[in-house]
This record gives structure tokens, C-alpha cells and sequence, in this order.
């Protein structure tokens, strides 16, 4: 029966919720300029550029229009790896981005904000051979593998004692 094949690895959603405070930081303005100058501005900013096409492309891509020539392919975004430990490295593309700023400095740069990200995870279905996130997910689900293997080697181990235990 069709309904039992596996064609590939399922589609793998990780929502993350962030919170980012720079009070620390602005305690000791001299040890941390761009703090005090931007707050939070520059990590937000980070987060929110892995959104966008780089803008040099975009401007050859507009002159290019202007000359005539035809987009046929859209812009590349960046290769974004969700990083949680040594055992869950992982490509991955931002479905969801929202930033909600919580607390402002004099200048209105903000200095406490929360963030909601949504992450599709990139399995070797979406990627190509020759990408570096094809490794990296077989890499993710070989060592996933393992770990399910010696989770289910102690889980025996535990039953066959528990089992012993009752027929003494």
C-alpha cells in the first residue's frame, strides 16, 4: 500500500520565541558605545536583513531591468543555520519574523524587545547535492538516528530488568 512509503523527511517546523534586554549593556556605556548609541537596533537589524535580498543585488537587478534584461531567476537569500547545541545544527528558512519592542531608551532606540520566529527546516528534498545544508541535515538526522537507537537500547535494557525483577 502507497500510504506506507516514505518518499523523504517530513516538513519540520521550530518556533522560537526570543527575548532581548540591553540593560546590562547600558549600565556600562563607555565597554559598550553601540549599545548606548543604537541599543538593540543592530541585533534587530541582523535578524530582520536574513529577510532580504542584499541590496547590491537588488540595484543590479533594477539597472538591469531599466537596460532591458529580464529577471529570470529571484535573488538567493542567505543560508541561515538554526544552531541549538552541538546535536541540532540545522538549515533552515525564516517563515515568521515578528518584533515586538518593549522599552525604549531616551533616543527611542529600543532596549528590551521580544521576537517570534518561525523556521521551515531544509532537508535534503529542498536542497541541492552540492549545497552545504544537504551535509548538514543527512549529518542531523544520522546523529538523530543514533541517539533514537541508544534511547531505545536503555528503554529495552530497562524493561528486560523490570521484567526480571517480576518473575524472581
Amino acid at each position: 500500500m502507497e500510504a506506507f512509503r516514505l518518499r523523504g523527511p517530513p516538513n519540520e517546523t521550530i518556533s522560537l520565541d526570543i527575548e532581548l534586554d540591553a540593560t546590562d549593556k547600558l549600565e556600562h556605556p563607555d565597554q559598550n558605545k553601540v549599545t548606548a548609541e543604537s541599543g538593540l537596533y543592530p541585533e534587530l537589524s541582523a535578524l530582520e536583513l536574513l529577510l532580504y535580498p542584499k541590496s547590491q543585488d537588488m540595484i543590479s537587478a533594477s539597472k538591469a531591468a531599466s537596460s532591458g534584461i529580464l529577471e529570470i531567476i529571484p535573488a538567493e537569500s542567505l543560508f541561515t543555520l538554526f544552531v541549538w547545541g552541538p546535536k541540532k545544527v540545522l538549515p533552515v528558512h525564516i517563515t515568521k519574523l515578528d518584533i515586538t519592542e518593549e522599552a525604549f531608551d531616551a533616543n527611542l532606540n529600543p532596549v528590551r524587545a521580544k521576537i517570534s520566529l518561525g523556521l521551515k527546516v531544509l532537508t535534503y528534498s529542498d536542497l541541492t547535492a552540492d549545497h552545504p545544508g544537504y551535509s548538514l541535515f543527512f549529518a542531523h538526522q544520522i546523529a538523530k538516528e543514533n541517539l533514537a537507537a541508544r534511547g531505545i537500547t536503555n528503554d529495552l535494557s530497562t524493561i528486560s530488568t523490570r521484567m526480571e525483577s517480576l518473575f524472581r
